[in-house]
């Protein structure tokens, strides 16, 4: 059709090329999405990065692939039946006598302790540890990667999680109005007083969390971001001669918010996804800094901050964890303004 374009086979209508110009018209924001999706990808593939087993060996005509696949310590020739310590010197050179080892870039996990430290732990940035160690003698480097994935993805699911309940929660009270209404705002006003960071902590003190629990007692409320906005969205829609049209021909309630009133809902939904990611991420570094966040040893960007702060002598700490931190939260940021500005109608572009 005239003035439809397509994108992976996808036609696009003449307002979601606008967008997209829009979008793209906004450079440090297009830029930054692109850098955040390098980095987030380059995080899902953390093990062939940072591990302390080899990514590939080559033994006696055979390839092994530790990184995924446990093996004992006879496979090399050894005498125990344990998983192989491949950090252990006295294995790497059985092994290397009859083949060949290929390691990660960093050859640390987020776990791994380096007793070859030559100072006491936290030991400064060196060749073996790029960015130094934590005060357990961990890298650092390796930890913020992992640290890095497992924030996002928390963040992620977090986002789309409370998006899906605050939306159909958003849809239900302005849709129907009236008493439903009524009684959804007054819930939302008592729920939304109370303090959320004290009860997620109290809480969190009475079991020990995981991501998945502690995701849970986020989600809590974290939904209610969106309600107002999509309740505004479908008070203002509901009325209008469209969907008037849709009930008198019959047309089902679930029907009409689902693909009538939805559609224009999601315009101004959209817009807040990207900060509401970025406000996921930075409560479960606040809850990691205070040590109610996940399980101890866990990989977190609160939990180096917070040994930063125990840690002044260790200046790396605080100052790698802060750049990180800032970097991600400031591409989000500069993510959702090109996103608001490409659902802004008044925006128009060159």
């Amino acid at each position: 059709m005239p003035g439809q374009s397509s994108i992976f086979g996808l036609r696009l209508t003449p307002i979601t090329q606008r967008r997209l110009a829009n979008f793209r018209a906004n450079k440090r924001g297009y830029w930054s999405l692109w850098l955040f999706l390098g980095l987030f990808v380059a995080s899902l593939f953390a093990e062939l990065i940072a591990n302390d087993r080899p990514i590939m060996i080559g033994y006696e005509g055979t390839f092994y692939y530790p990184v995924f696949i446990d093996y004992p310590e006879t496979t090399f020739g050894g005498f125990m039946e344990t998983t192989t310590e491949y950090a252990d010197p006295e294995v790497r050179e059985m092994i290397e006598e009859k083949g060949w080892i290929v390691w990660p870039l960093i050859r640390f996990s987020y776990d791994t302790v380096n007793y070859e430290l030559s100072v006491p732990a936290p030991a400064p940035p060196s060749e073996l540890n790029l960015l130094g160690t934590d005060d357990q003698g961990r890298d650092v480097a390796a930890r913020l990667i992992y640290g890095f994935r497992i924030s996002v993805l928390f963040g992620l699911t977090l986002t789309v999680f409370s998006s899906i309940i605050g939306i159909a929660s958003g849809a239900v009270q302005g849709f129907f109005g009236g008493l439903t209404d009524l009684f959804f705002q007054r819930f939302i006003e008592i729920w939304s007083g109370l303090p959320t960071l004290y009860l997620l902590i109290i809480l969190a003190s009475v079991v020990e969390p995981n991501f998945w629990w502690l995701l849970g007692l986020m989600l809590m409320f974290s939904w209610m971001a969106l309600v107002g906005v999509v309740r505004a969205e479908f008070l203002r829609a509901r009325n209008f001669d469209y969907v008037r049209a849709a009930r008198a021909l019959g047309v089902g309630n679930a029907t009409i918010m689902y693909k009538h009133i939805l559609p224009n809902a999601m315009v101004a939904t959209v817009t807040f996804l990207p900060f509401i990611l970025n406000g996921s991420i930075t409560t479960l570094t606040a809850l990691d800094f205070l040590g109610f966040g996940l399980p101890a040893g866990s990989p977190s960007l609160g939990e180096l901050l917070n040994q930063g702060k125990a840690n002044l002598q260790a200046p790396w700490l605080g100052l790698t964890a802060f750049a990180v931190l800032a970097v991600m939260l400031s591409l989000l940021i500069f993510v959702g303004e090109a996103v608001r500005d490409a659902f802004d109608p008044r925006k128009t572009f060159r």
